[in-house]
């Protein structure tokens, strides 16, 4: 596990290198936070509550979200893996005893402790002109059960992205398909809206679809949105779609490189 290790903390000081990019992005951060103030208050005048939820539940639910995603969400990953099959770089782990996806799994752990360092950095600076407008839940269970939700999230989002990345194996541009994916994602995460204030039939279907784990689930659990038990179902569910993810990225690995010609020195 040394040279994971190692990977780990190249990752921190390549990520430190452009720290003023995680920077600028907590910047913005700020300002989506103040859209969302914006457009759910707006959304909110004159309603006690909406789906059974007041204003300070729904705008506590999107500063964890958006909080959440500085830790675990995969930003580029697959850009950086595609550019590696694309420019040839991928043949110097294929001569070595390196793991692939466990060393791109070290890198993206390290650049997500820069950019959650940043997150919260931005979360400081918000706090003073939202804390009054915020409620969460007390509850102790709903940190104990947080943390595998988050680090199971994580590895559903990092292995998502790890397989479009691999498209570069058999495609020249992923790019279509990356937004593509970023956008069902964004909306069956519950990155726009909480998915509790979809329509139940909707809710239900969603529930089992992977997307569902990506945002919402620990968000939900976190803020208040869903019980107990409705989190235990839940992380057995991601859980299974954790697993899954996992062998589907080691399964398109092995087949993109029966594609893959290592060419050059």
């Amino acid at each position: 596990m040394s040279k994971y290790a190692q990977a780990f903390l190249a990752g921190l000081q390549s990520n430190l290198v452009y720290r003023w990019n995680f920077g600028v992005r907590s910047f913005f951060w700020f300002f989506h936070l103040v859209a969302v103030y914006l457009l759910w208050g707006a959304a909110y005048a004159g309603k006690a509550d909406i789906g059974g939820f007041s204003f300070a539940q729904t705008l506590t639910y999107f500063v964890v979200i958006f909080v959440m995603q500085f830790f675990i969400g995969a930003f580029n990953e697959d850009y950086q893996i595609s550019e590696d099959i694309r420019m040839g770089l991928i043949n110097q782990f294929l001569l070595k005893p390196i793991h692939y996806f466990t060393y791109r799994l070290s890198v993206f752990a390290a650049a997500r402790v820069v950019s959650g360092a940043f997150g919260l950095l931005a979360l400081a600076l918000a706090i003073p002109f939202f804390h009054t407008l915020l409620a969460l839940p007390g509850e102790p269970w709903r940190i104990v059960l947080a943390v595998p939700a988050l680090l199971l999230t994580a590895i559903i989002q990092f292995s998502i992205a790890y397989c479009f990345g691999l498209l570069a194996f058999w495609f020249l541009e992923i790019q279509g398909f990356v937004i593509l994916s970023m956008a069902i994602e964004t909306f069956l995460g519950g990155q726009v809206v909480p998915l509790d204030l979809l329509p139940h039939r909707v809710f239900a279907v969603a529930r089992f679809l992977p997307f569902f784990y990506q945002a919402y689930f620990p968000g939900a659990i976190i803020t208040g949105r869903q019980g107990l038990d409705f989190a235990l179902q839940g992380l057995v569910i991601q859980s299974i779609w954790a697993v899954l993810l996992v062998g589907l990225a080691e399964f398109t690995w092995r087949r993109g490189l029966r594609h893959h010609t290592a060419a050059g020195g």
